[in-house]
């Protein structure tokens, strides 16, 4: 039996929104130094603000400005900081109701240890230096003892200068994934261009990536089948969209991305077809996978290409579909 393998994985991508008037303006302030809240129907100031009542669930746009000053509700502490979050070194999730709002924002506060930290004590903002409408642009709370701010907001029109009117936001999970016996057997074979299945012991279907286990018997799989290399698209998609990983890759729009039958298999996999012209594939067309480079960078096929036989009748897929 092979060995585990186990990997270090990373998802990441762009999140990338509009903005309404009401999250325009709460950001373009942040970006001015101006806190703005939303009045609700019943006379309740949201900070951070949203654009329709969370009870009427009517549009709100009663715009007011709050204090840079605050309460402290509740918090947490956090000892080991990860990439990207506001500060460096230990410091505490904190909500903190700003004076004049009747709900609370979550940031991070700058203390010396978690003994500095408690419900009620008094914070206001630590701006960043430099400011672009984000909520970053609060770089964190600070310890204040200082005068509160006024308890009653002040109306706001929400107009300023250049209004930031979409916001970018990446997203990333980092973590190790370790595939289990079946998927590191499939991914260890995939370095000698082979492509292998397990078979169910009650059904008799071959699936292909193995899961260790039949998704319809629900029983262990052990026996390894080798399938393909050739096999039919049953589906397919054609990819308009340039991602970022696709670029990086040098794979340029359009393209065919298809759900690929292999000789032997009862699932279908997926993978990217190339060798022929977009508008050309087709249900039934017959592909086999190419390989560029050896090793760990050849662990899978880098697309499908025609085989140049004869498309697969429907009835031999059809059940793939």
């Amino acid at each position: 039996m092979s060995d585990v393998l186990s990997a270090p994985l990373v998802v990441e991508f762009p999140f990338t929104r509009s903005l309404g008037p009401v999250q325009s303006a709460f950001l373009t302030g942040l970006r001015e130094r101006t806190v703005l809240g939303v009045r609700t129907e019943d006379g309740r100031v949201l900070v951070p603000p949203v654009e329709y009542d969370p009870v009427t669930a009517n549009e709100i746009r009663d715009l007011v400005e709050v204090a840079p000053t605050g309460t402290v509700t509740t918090w947490a502490w956090n000892p080991s900081p990860r990439r990207d979050q506001p500060l460096g070194a230990p410091f505490a999730w904190v909500l903190v109701r700003l004076d004049g709002a009747g709900t609370a924002l979550l940031h991070a506060l700058d203390a010396p240890g978690p003994d500095a930290v408690r419900t009620g004590m008094r914070v206001r903002i630590r701006w960043a230096a430099t400011r672009t409408g984000a909520i970053t642009d609060i770089a964190c709370f600070e310890p204040y003892d200082g005068e509160p701010g006024a308890s009653e907001p002040l109306p706001h029109t929400g107009e300023f200068a250049e209004p930031v009117t979409g916001i970018v936001t990446p997203a990333r999970l980092d973590y190790v994934h370790t595939p289990g016996r079946a998927q590191s057997a499939y991914l260890t074979a995939l370095e000698d261009h082979r492509i292998v299945g397990e078979r169910c012991p009650a059904c008799r279907k071959v699936y292909v990536p193995p899961r260790g286990a039949c998704p319809t018997c629900g029983v262990a799989t052990a026996e390894q089948v080798e399938v393909g290399p050739r096999g039919t698209v049953t589906t397919f998609c054609i990819v308009n969209i340039k991602a970022a990983h696709t670029a990086n890759l040098g794979i340029e729009v359009p393209y065919v991305y298809a759900h690929i039958a292999l000789d032997g298999a009862d699932l279908a996999l997926h993978g990217r077809i190339a060798g022929i012209p977009y508008d050309q594939v087709r249900m039934g067309l017959r592909v086999e996978p190419v390989w560029v480079g050896a090793g760990q960078g050849s662990r899978h096929p880098d697309h499908y290409r025609p085989t140049g036989e004869p498309d697969a009748d429907y009835d031999t897929y059809k059940e793939l579909v």
